[in-house]
């Protein structure tokens, strides 16, 4: 379990084909990584492997390639990272699994004072549901809360504290981005969507 709260941006020093999809190399601030624990790498848990002083390979499988960004990253390209929390963590965004849903695209850009709100399209109309005003949502692995709610997409507000330490400050329009839906607004609606079903049929 994750909490969207980004510790610091790493970068991919190295990337390699292998069987199953490619293996990258990460370049990172975190000391003593354990073998097998899980990082969200921009949003999407991955399984650390071969674990390096300041650096850490992870594989990746095709289906995670073409879920997620990942596909386009290249050599420096910069990331977000976030270990899994302990049970003494302070819990400060909200639930996230590292289990991204779907790729979203940046539709517009403004400048609002110090702040930078973000327009973001192409919400698969399955997930369309799950955008709720003022609910949560992950933006590559980033804790975010939803401003306002437009067909299809979503905009949010950026503080000058998030754009400095995530990589959401390179964004331009058309860029792409990682999404998780809020685990607990997924959960709500199965849950309602279930009763509506057994109410149907009863």
């Amino acid at each position: 379990m994750f909490t969207g709260i980004i510790s610091h941006q790493g970068k991919i020093n190295a990337i390699q084909a292998v069987e199953q999809g490619l293996e990258f190399t990460i370049g990172t601030q975190f000391d003593h990584l354990i073998l097998g624990e899980s990082i969200t790498v921009d949003g999407a848990c991955l399984t650390v492997v071969n674990p390096q002083p300041h650096q850490f390979r992870m594989q990746l499988s095709r289906e995670t390639l073409d879920k997620t960004i990942a596909n386009t990253y290249q050599v420096g390209t910069v990331v977000n990272l976030e270990r899994a929390m302990s049970a003494a963590d302070r819990f400060g965004g909200h639930y996230v699994t590292g289990h991204v849903e779907q790729v979203a695209t940046v539709s517009d850009i403004k400048l609002i004072g110090e702040c930078t709100e973000i327009y973001f399209s192409g919400i698969e109309l399955s997930y369309q549901n799950y955008l709720i005003d003022k609910g949560s949502i992950c933006i590559n692995g980033v804790s975010l809360t939803i401003n306002k709610v437009l067909p299809s997409g979503f905009v949010v507000m950026l503080i000058p504290h998030t754009l400095e330490i995530t990589n959401l400050k390179q964004l331009r329009k058309n860029s792409n981005v990682n999404i998780e839906f809020d685990w607990m607004v997924k959960v709500i609606i199965g849950k309602m969507q279930i009763m509506k079903e057994q109410l149907c049929n009863a």
